[in-house]
């Protein structure tokens, strides 16, 4: 689950993350009453949704006077914000972010996550703040400082010293710096958060370590320790169809593709998506309906597909082992005439029962196209929408 910056900036805040004075707003009156409670003479409006880059896109601007705020906090709110991270589509901005404005001497990066390789939480910094830190990854990898931290000693100064150095932070910076990296980790520990990223993370010409923005995201699989994290969710900035997915306890993300895809696995639906490419298609989705699903479970996962305007045709790739095959064929049947499918769809079943469900694919009346492999499946889903088309 993500969350926007005002309210990242609130949670480590609570952690003794050092942070400028801001506040939401939602109207541009509203942003007036902040920048007069904050103070002046310089705010910063920043707009609120969750992806990147928004400064490159026009979505955070640096002001002077309370008119031009409310006129910057007039233009961002409700206009569409296009980022590399939002896709040409973009998000409509619905609030802003009113900040006091501060010096800066030094802009840097910091960030936490959890390195799977080594089954350690990684603290990673670089002098290149301000930047994609991916482009930076990509270009000059050794510009990124990292440290890894065993979950079970925790982090200790030593780490944000090593960090602080290789930054070339000097005398009080140092010892700022690194309370500034504990409280960091504590709350990406405590709050049981998959990534905090701080870019920039700003020196200013005092010597001040402060978080000039701020984005986190949490493991949904623990929110239940967390409600007070749980009702930040801004169901807005999220894909509707993945809602749906959720409430039914269905994995599904959108992808760019067209070939809608409904497996039973993370790892063969990641299969079935690489394979769909080796032939030339493009997948519109990962959706995996789980090793236990229900024929229920089955249609709404089938509806959902069909739902997004993209699909131009369905490959399902079962392999049934606690799930039956006549259980999932029954599924795809019963939503397939629900639904009245309009597309190409091909099924591979193997497994529990798969002679029955068969059966009742082909006795079902409906065009449905049966493939023997999963590489049949691929190529034939490809032939099918090309034909289509």
């Amino acid at each position: 689950m993500n969350i926007h910056e005002y309210q990242g900036k609130a949670l480590l805040r609570k952690y003794g993350v050092a942070v400028p004075r801001g506040r939401v707003a939602y109207t541009p009156m509203e942003a007036e009453e902040v920048a007069q409670e904050l103070g002046g003479p310089v705010w910063v409006v920043k707009a609120q949704i969750h992806a990147g880059g928004r400064g490159k896109g026009g979505g955070v601007k640096v002001v002077k006077s309370v008119d031009e705020l409310h006129e910057a906090a007039k233009r961002m709110i409700g206009m569409t914000l296009v980022t590399h991270q939002t896709g040409p589509a973009g998000k409509e901005v619905k609030r802003v972010y009113i900040e006091e404005g501060c010096e800066i001497a030094r802009e840097l990066y910091l960030g936490v996550l959890l390195d799977r390789a080594s089954g350690r939480i990684t603290m990673m910094a670089s002098a290149e703040g301000g930047m994609d830190i991916e482009q930076v990854a990509a270009e000059t990898p050794e510009k990124i400082l990292k440290v890894a931290i065993d979950p079970a000693v925790g982090m200790n100064p030593f780490h944000g010293r090593q960090l602080a150095f290789g930054l070339g932070l000097e005398g009080k910076q140092v010892s700022k710096a690194v309370r500034f990296m504990t409280a960091v980790y504590e709350a990406y520990l405590d709050t049981d958060a998959t990534l905090v990223e701080i870019n920039p993370l700003v020196i200013t010409p005092a010597g001040d370590v402060l978080a000039l923005d701020a984005k986190m995201n949490f493991d949904d699989n623990a929110l239940f320790r967390h409600p007070e994290i749980a009702e930040l969710r801004d169901e807005s900035e999220e894909d509707p169809r993945e809602r749906e997915a959720q409430r039914h306890d269905l994995n599904y993300i959108k992808l760019d593709g067209n070939i809608g895809c409904m497996v039973n696995g993370a790892g063969l639906a990641m299969a079935t998506m690489d394979i769909i490419q080796h032939y030339g298609g493009a997948p519109a989705n990962f959706l995996d309906v789980g090793g236990g699903a229900t024929g229920e479970r089955v249609t709404e996962a089938f509806k959902l597909i069909l739902s997004d305007p993209d699909v131009d045709g369905v490959l399902v790739n079962i392999f049934g082992g606690i799930m039956r095959c006549d259980v999932i064929a029954e599924g795809i049947v019963g939503a397939a005439r629900e639904v009245s499918l309009h597309v190409p769809l091909v099924v591979r079943l193997e497994g529990t029962n798969v002679d029955l469900g068969k059966r009742i694919l082909a006795e079902s009346g409906l065009s449905i196209v049966a493939a023997e492999d999963l590489g049949d499946a691929a190529r034939k889903i490809v032939e099918a929408i090309e034909g289509a088309a």
